[in-house]
C-alpha cells in the first residue's frame, strides 16, 4: 500500500513539475513578446503636468547636474525648488524619450548657488577671484610688496544666487587692482598728514604760499611811503608771477583799491581774510568759490608800489595779524 502511494506522489510531483516549467516558458514568452514590444521607461511629471519620457532615472538626474555646472565653473550646488516625479512605465517601442526638453523644464526650475572669493583692504571690498588659491596669491604678494606698511588684507568665502554679482577677475587683474588702491590710500594717508602738519588761522588750514620770493618788508615795519606801521608781508617776484590762494574760500572782493591797487580779498570763514595786493592781473571775482592752490591773480606794481611784489595780509575779524605766525618762518 505505501509503494503504491509512493509512485502516486512522484507522478504527481513530476506532472506539477511539468506543468510549472509549461507556466514558467509560457510566461518567458510573454515577456519576451511584451519586451520585443514595449520598453520600460520613466515618465516625468512636474506640478503634476508631464513634461516627457526618460531612460535611466540616475544618470539622467547626474547629468542634469554636470551641465548645469559646465556653463559656470562658479557654481557651488544646483538644488530644484521642485522635485520631478518620476513613474516607471511600460510603453511602446517606438516611443521617443525626450531627455533634452525635460532637462530644460527641469533645469528652469533648479536654484543655483555661486561660490566666489572676495578680498577686502580696510573693509573695504576690493576684488573677487573663483578659488582660495587665487586669493592667498593676490594678498601675499600685495603684502610682500608693500611689506612697510600694516595692511589689512582679507579674504572672504562668498554665496550667491545672483549670478551678476560673480563678476570675477584674473588673478592679475585683481593684484594690479588691489596695488593701485593700495597706492591710493597711502597717498591719501601721506595728504592727510599734510593737511594736519598745515599752519592753523583760527581753525583755518593754510595749504600754500601764495608765492615764492624774497621778503623786503615785513609785518610791522615803518616806512616813508607808509602813514603807519606795516599791516602785511611784501615779498619781491618778477612781474607776472602767479599768486596762489592759501585756503580753500570765496572771493569778497576783486577791484582796485587805493593804495593797496588791484587788490584780491578771499574770505575763509570763520573770520578769516587773506588780501593779496599791488597785483597786475586779477583772475577772479566777486562771489567765486576758490580751492587751496587756485591761481587768482599774477604779481605787479600797482597802487603804492616801488616794484613788482606781492603785499600779503591775513586778517582775522578785521584784524590784521603777522602772517610770519603761519607762513615764511
Amino acid at each position: 500500500m505505501k509503494h503504491i502511494l509512493r509512485n502516486k506522489l512522484k507522478y504527481y510531483t513530476k506532472e506539477i513539475f511539468k506543468y510549472f516549467n509549461i507556466a514558467i516558458i509560457g510566461l518567458g514568452f510573454v515577456i519576451a513578446i511584451i519586451l520585443i514590444k514595449y520598453k520600460p521607461i520613466y515618465k516625468v511629471e512636474m506640478s503634476g503636468e508631464e513634461v516627457g519620457y526618460i531612460e535611466n532615472k540616475q544618470a539622467f538626474e547626474e547629468k542634469i547636474v554636470e551641465e548645469v555646472k559646465q556653463e559656470n565653473p562658479y557654481i557651488d550646488t544646483v538644488d530644484l525648488k521642485e522635485n520631478p516625479e518620476y513613474e516607471l512605465k511600460l510603453v511602446s517601442r517606438t516611443l521617443e524619450t525626450n531627455e533634452e526638453e525635460v532637462a530644460s523644464k527641469i533645469e528652469e526650475n533648479a536654484v543655483i548657488t555661486y561660490k566666489y572669493y572676495e578680498i577686502a583692504l580696510n573693509d573695504e571690498a576690493i576684488e573677487k577671484v573663483d578659488n582660495i588659491e587665487n586669493a592667498k596669491e593676490v594678498v601675499n604678494e600685495i603684502k610682500e610688496n608693500n611689506s612697510e606698511e600694516n595692511l589689512n588684507l582679507t579674504i572672504s568665502e562668498k554665496y550667491t544666487q545672483n549670478e551678476e554679482e560673480v563678476n570675477l577677475t584674473d588673478i592679475e587683474v585683481a593684484k594690479n587692482d588691489i596695488q593701485t588702491k593700495v597706492t591710493e590710500i597711502k597717498e591719501q594717508e601721506e595728504e592727510q598728514a599734510r593737511i594736519d602738519a598745515m599752519p592753523d588761522v583760527n581753525g583755518i588750514k593754510l595749504a600754500t604760499a601764495p608765492i615764492s620770493g624774497t621778503i623786503t618788508s615785513r609785518y610791522g615795519a615803518r616806512s616813508s611811503i607808509r602813514k603807519s606801521t606795516h599791516t602785511g608781508l611784501d615779498i619781491a617776484a618778477k612781474t607776472g608771477t602767479p599768486i596762489k590762494v592759501v585756503a580753500d574760500g570765496v572771493v569778497e572782493s576783486a577791484s582796485y583799491s587805493g593804495s593797496y591797487g588791484n587788490l584780491v580779498k578771499i574770505s575763509h570763514s570763520n573770520g578769516v581774510e587773506t588780501w593779496y595786493a599791488h597785483t597786475s592781473k586779477m583772475y577772479v571775482k566777486k562771489g567765486e568759490t576758490v580751492k587751496a592752490g587756485d591761481v587768482i591773480a599774477a604779481v605787479g606794481s600797482t597802487g603804492n608800489s616801488t616794484g613788482p611784489h606781492l603785499h600779503f595780509e591775513i586778517r582775522i575779524n578785521g584784524e590784521h595779524v603777522n602772517p610770519q605766525k603761519y607762513l615764511y618762518k
